[in-house]
Formats: structure tokens, C-alpha cells, sequence
């Protein structure tokens, strides 16, 4: 079995033999349920006003183990937080983050919300790195050149094929764009990284400029008409 599964199945077991004690010692005490049971709907109306959000938490983390859509040790993006999960608990899941801090998010937020699985079964993920040339510099090369940046790098996969593509005229320059697929999350920031390093090398070399942007100002001439009048 996976970690994931191990966690889950523990969990699962943990929550039963709870349950299972609590009755056990409930019948012990000699209590039956024709005689508690008026007392168990008032504090069940009363607990779920007040604690409504609790038990939301706990529904929810009930279903997190079952349906499993994060596992321990997957790489998850909820709203603004992207890290590990490194435990689901009852009320709460924890995430640690790329800082290694511990982010402690209610497990109904994962239930509710938009959750991207960067793990969930397949490990490859997309990398994007747009490229801008000047205006006159020829397209040909530019591919060539940023192809061969691309062939270089072992991190990058050959299935599915990297791509090099001129995706249009932007205000000051050709735009170029690069898609290319990894294996691992980890090889990310290194190809994106190796990639840049690379191609600005290569655009060095064959004198290809990488323009900033330009505006033309046009100035016209007050303090003249001031003058003739």
C-alpha cells in the first residue's frame, strides 16, 4: 500500500474504535437508547447550531479519507496556498509549504473550493517560457535557436513533444513561446531555469537583441507660438 492509503486506512480504523468504545461504554454505564434518546436530539439541535461548522469539517475530512481526492504527500494549490500535504486530521488538513511553514486549512475549504492536485495521477505538469526578439530579426532562426535551447535540457521530456511557437506581434517585439513538459515538480524551477540561461546565451551570441519597450513622444513646440504672440 501507498503512504496514502496506509494514512487513510488508519485513520479510518482510529475514528471506528472510537465509536465502537463509546457504545461499549455507554451499555456498560446500563443506559439504553429508549431512555437517552430525547436527550440526544436536544444536544444534537444544540450542537449543530452551535458547532455547525465543526461537524462540517469533520463530515468532510470523513470524505477526504474515502474519496481521496488529496493524499498524504501530495502537492496541492488551494486559493493562495500551493505545498505537501503532510497530515489529514479530523477537522483540519496541514500543508507545508514551499517556506517549510505549516498551514493548518479546514478540510470542508477542500470539499467547497477549487483544489488543484498537482499529484493526483499523473506527475507531469507544463512549463511555459515566453521569449521577445526585435522587430527585423528572422523567425527561422529564432525557432532554431530556441529549439536546440530546448533539446539540450535532460530534464525536458520528448513525450509529450516540446513545442516552439511564434504566437504573434506584440507593441516593441516578436513573441515567441516555449511549451515543454517535466516529469517532476522538483524539475520545474531547474528547466525554467536552465532554459533562460540558455537561450539568453544563445541570443547573445547571434547578436539577436531582446528589445524593451518603446513609445515615440511627440513634442510640439509651445513656447514658439508664445513667442509670435
Amino acid at each position: 500500500m501507498t503512504a496514502g492509503s496506509r494514512y487513510a486506512l488508519i485513520q479510518l480504523v482510529r475514528y471506528s474504535l472510537i465509536t465502537v468504545a463509546f457504545l461499549a461504554i455507554a451499555n456498560e454505564l446500563g443506559g439504553s437508547w429508549s431512555q437517552v434518546q430525547w436527550l440526544v436530539a436536544a444536544l444534537s439541535v444544540g450542537l449543530g447550531f452551535g458547532l455547525q461548522e465543526i461537524f462540517a469539517n469533520m463530515v468532510s475530512g470523513i470524505i477526504l479519507l474515502f474519496e481521496r481526492p488529496i493524499r498524504v504527500g501530495d502537492t496541492v494549490t488551494v486559493g493562495d496556498v500551493t505545498g505537501r500535504v503532510s497530515r489529514i486530521q479530523m477537522r483540519a488538513t496541514h500543508i507545508v509549504d514551499w517556506d517549510r511553514k505549516e498551514l493548518v486549512v479546514p478540510n470542508k475549504t477542500f470539499i467547497t473550493d477549487r483544489l488543484i492536485n498537482w499529484t493526483l495521477s499523473d506527475t507531469v505538469t507544463r512549463v511555459v517560457v515566453p521569449v521577445s526578439v526585435a522587430y527585423g530579426t528572422s523567425v527561422e532562426m529564432v525557432e532554431k535557436i530556441l529549439a536546440d535551447a530546448v533539446k539540450s535540457i535532460e530534464q525536458v521530456l520528448s513525450d509529450p513533444e516540446p513545442l516552439v511557437i511564434f504566437i504573434g506581434f506584440g507593441d516593441s517585439a516578436l513573441q515567441f513561446k516555449i511549451n515543454v513538459f517535466v516529469r517532476e515538480l522538483s524539475d520545474r524551477t531547474v528547466v525554467t531555469h536552465r532554459l533562460h540561461t540558455k537561450i539568453y546565451e544563445a541570443l547573445l551570441a547571434h547578436h539577436i537583441e531582446i528589445p524593451y519597450p518603446q513609445r515615440d513622444v511627440h513634442i510640439r513646440s509651445v513656447a514658439k507660438g508664445i513667442l509670435n504672440e
